[in-house]
């Protein structure tokens, strides 16, 4: 053991197994402390430790240990990871431990920022209320975003969520505001075809000039996964509450992440819990989440979709439960929509945006917005239990009132839920285009909708007028 001027260097290495080494006879050491590995050749990696007791550290290295022995230096700085800040991200795309991957110098700044951060006070919590146009009629009609909330996507393996979250990162707005959003995308354990189409639909869109991306791929170290969206947060706090503008975070897969949280909690020897992870799940997604919002006196704002894959589609998986408890509601997406040829394949009867009544209405949408929301789940659900009647007695078998319900729910995944991956709805078009499905409907059964607003936009009214 030796001493420099950044720190102990140890060559007590007892261990070394795949990304984990164990070093013994260390003092003065914390979790979660930066750790620099250097190499027999003299290249440094680098490490954070895992956990710690009396005399020993486990210690994860964000690169690959290969060529590694026991005899290595081993030097624990004595502080956290910290990355530098400045607007002058914005554009570029990184590893996820920070790495420059797009050619160009690694960033300088003498703002730098712990990644682990800290969650808003509840107390200074400003209240979510200016609606953010996706684009997506199933979103902004249905399911609508508000600044600041924390939304997120539910998904299932193969199902084209990543085409879903580039769609709604290219096309989010405030309508009729100038501000642009600012965009923090970060990846985890994606596949590099992934992250090659990421890249290259940002850059073709003109996305990417907007945009901070943070990809971790699949070969990446775990523990490079559970950094990933911590830098993220850091990113778009800054920009956020610093620069005073207005970020849209997005993270796929969080999924991904718990599985990275729970090989590190095996490591660990940690007692496990439900399916095998750790009894601070909850908590710990807790800490990434709360992250989002607005700040009373502050005007940037940070709002959040995180995309999480369901294992087999099973909303009460540990993952998407969880997460369901913080986040401000879920949009689901399912897989019977998607042999149907439907996209985005949202079904959104069991989809949910709690903070939706604080971000639409006269002053931000259309005074007729949330009748019409209303009516449209009401005749969606009448028509989804016809077409389940239709298995059971056949279409011959319904009543007349059954039938145009059914070939309402039919028309409304056609026509409202389905649309382009380029398309961009304005929100006066997508609830012009629901006014035209609940036209299929006697007006006798939208009971949903005060009679004025039947007057002012129904289309049979309009013809009339």
């Amino acid at each position: 053991m030796t001493v420099e001027e950044s720190g102990l260097i140890y060559k007590t290495t007892s261990e070394i197994k795949g990304p984990i080494l164990m070093v013994q006879n260390v003092r003065g050491v914390s979790y979660d402390e930066v750790v620099r590995i250097r190499r027999p050749t003299g290249e440094e990696i680098t490490g954070s430790v895992l956990d710690v007791s009396k005399d020993w550290a486990m210690i994860q290295c964000f690169g690959s240990t290969s060529g590694l022995d026991i005899n290595i230096d081993i030097r624990f700085t004595g502080d956290v990871l910290r990355i530098p800040v400045s607007d002058e991200l914005i554009g570029r795309v990184f590893s996820g431990s920070f790495r420059p991957l797009d050619g160009m110098p690694a960033p300088l700044s003498t703002d730098v920022r712990d990644v682990n951060g800290g969650t808003i006070n509840p107390a200074a919590r400003d209240v979510p209320s200016e609606f953010i146009q996706t684009g997506i009629s199933a979103i902004d009609g249905m399911n609508s975003l508000v600044r600041g909330q924390k939304l997120p996507i539910f998904s299932e393996s193969g199902l084209p969520h990543n085409q879903l979250a580039a769609q709604i990162a290219r096309q989010a707005t405030i309508p009729g505001k100038e501000e642009e959003f600012a965009i923090v995308f970060a990846a985890m354990g994606i596949k590099n075809e992934e992250a090659d189409y990421f890249r290259t639909e940002f850059e073709k869109t003109g996305a990417l000039s907007k945009t901070v991306m943070i990809l971790n791929l699949a070969d990446d170290p775990p523990i490079e996964r559970l950094v990933t969206p911590k830098i993220a947060q850091t990113i778009a706090e800054y920009l956020a509450f610093d620069m005073g503008m207005h970020v849209l975070v997005t993270m796929t897969d969080m999924t991904n992440y718990a599985e990275a949280l729970r090989s590190i909690s095996i490591a660990r020897e940690e007692i496990p819990t439900r399916k095998g992870y750790p009894g601070y799940l909850y908590s710990d997604l807790a800490t990434i989440y709360e992250r989002a919002g607005r700040i009373k006196g502050k005007p940037g704002s940070v709002t959040l979709m995180p995309i999480l894959s369901m294992p087999a589609g099973d909303i009460t998986h540990p993952v998407p439960d969880l997460t369901g408890y913080i986040t401000e509601g879920q949009l689901i997406l399912q897989r019977d929509l998607t042999l149907r040829g439907i996209y985005p394949p949202m079904n959104v009867l069991p989809s949910l945006s709690r903070l939706m009544k604080d971000g639409i209405g006269a002053k931000t949408t259309r005074k007729d917005h949330s009748d019409v929301s209303n009516q449209l789940y009401m005749a969606y659900a009448e028509g989804t239990r016809a077409r389940g009647l239709v298995r059971i007695v056949g279409v011959v078998g319904l009543s007349d009132r059954e039938r145009t319900w059914l070939e309402f729910a039919d028309q409304f995944e056609q026509r409202f839920v389905n649309q382009g991956p380029y398309e961009n709805r304005s929100i006066e078009q997508t609830l012009d285009i629901a006014w035209d499905l609940l036209s299929i409907l006697p007006e006798d059964d939208l009971i949903r909708i005060r009679e004025s607003y039947i007057k002012e936009f129904h289309p049979a009214h309009k013809r009339e007028g």
